[in-house]
């Protein structure tokens, strides 16, 4: 059976989710083999085993972690010289979107980018996004060399099937571009506790009704009720509410959760274009003419500072 090369997303051997998401849709199309690399690369083959990895290919060396994407790149060209995969797919993060951009050069391929399907074809994966903010759902295969396809996360579910997961070391030899960047520190993020929020399978957003930065705090008391994660639409962003981190949409993040709930967000084109691959929509909004109606599955006409706070308490009835 033709193989499909994985990229690991790791931290320390800790696997991440969209990892596990992605041998779940490597199995449709042949067998997963993954690749992971760096600090605690060896740690992270039970995980991946137990998820379907036939063989994880392994490296570790200090330019991972001190120089930026190429020596990544570097190890996955040397994965696809030595597999010749049926597809080599990737987490679609910003760093992940970069390897796969510079894979695809190198190897001459075609690459896909924010798929939320895959599947097989007769002539190859054929991969499903959702183009123009949502508004048109394609379905692509690469017709030059070895698909590249980087996936957004929450695409598919995290299934267990066990495979052999055989350990074996990668051979790696860097390019003299490995070492054009180098990172001088790293500064490590603050926690929150909740989830990631291009990870989150819930995500709670606040906008311009919020009206105020110190009005966010019944934004995360819902976020907390649900284990979610908090995003912001651009104008809360703009008005220094809340951090540009937090931002959902064209020009912040894209987020595919099960669970989308927008409180105070009129659902301007920017916004949608972030969120609208969400698989449940929920709106609050005092206008009943806001734009973001057209779009959900559930909407609620009303006063966000009545509304919200009555679904916290809710929902935290009901976990008692």
């Amino acid at each position: 059976m033709a193989e499909v090369l994985v990229y690991v997303d790791h931290v320390d051997g800790a696997v991440r989710k969209p990892t596990l998401e992605l041998l779940t849709l490597a199995r449709r199309v042949g067998e997963p083999v993954a690749v992971a690399l760096g600090k605690g690369a060896e740690g992270t083959a039970g995980v991946l085993a137990e998820h379907g990895a036939v063989r994880v290919l392994t490296a570790d060396a200090p330019e991972f972690a001190d120089y930026l994407v190429v020596p990544k790149v570097d190890a996955l060209q040397a994965a696809h010289a030595v597999l010749s995969p049926v597809a080599v797919l990737v987490p679609s993060s910003v760093e992940g979107k970069e390897i796969a951009a510079r894979l695809a050069v190198r190897i001459g391929s075609g690459v896909i980018t924010d798929a939320v399907d895959l599947e097989a074809g007769e002539q190859g994966p054929v991969a499903t996004q959702s183009a123009f903010a949502a508004s048109f759902t394609t379905r692509s295969r690469v017709s030059r060399g070895t698909p590249v396809i980087t996936v957004k996360p929450n695409s598919a579910p995290v299934e267990a099937a066990p495979a052999a997961g055989a350990v074996e070391a990668l051979a790696v030899s860097f390019s003299a571009l490995a070492t054009g960047t180098k990172v001088l520190s790293r500064t490590p993020r603050e926690s929150t506790g909740r989830p990631e929020l291009t990870e989150a399978a819930i995500v709670v957003s606040g906008g311009r009704g919020v009206n105020g930065a110190e009005n966010f705090a019944i934004i995360e008391a819902l976020a907390d009720s649900l284990g979610a994660a908090v995003g912001a639409s651009r104008a809360a962003v703009d008005a220094g509410w809340y951090p540009h981190s937090s931002q959902v949409g064209q020009t912040g993040k894209s987020v595919s959760p099960q669970l989308y709930i927008a409180s105070g967000i009129s659902g301007a084109i920017q916004h949608r274009a972030g969120m609208q691959t969400s698989k449940t929509i929920v709106a609050i909004n005092k206008d009943a003419e806001a734009p973001i109606f057209d779009l959900v599955d559930y909407g609620v006409v009303g006063d966000l500072f009545q509304v919200v706070p009555q679904l916290t308490d809710e929902v935290n009835s009901r976990k008692g």
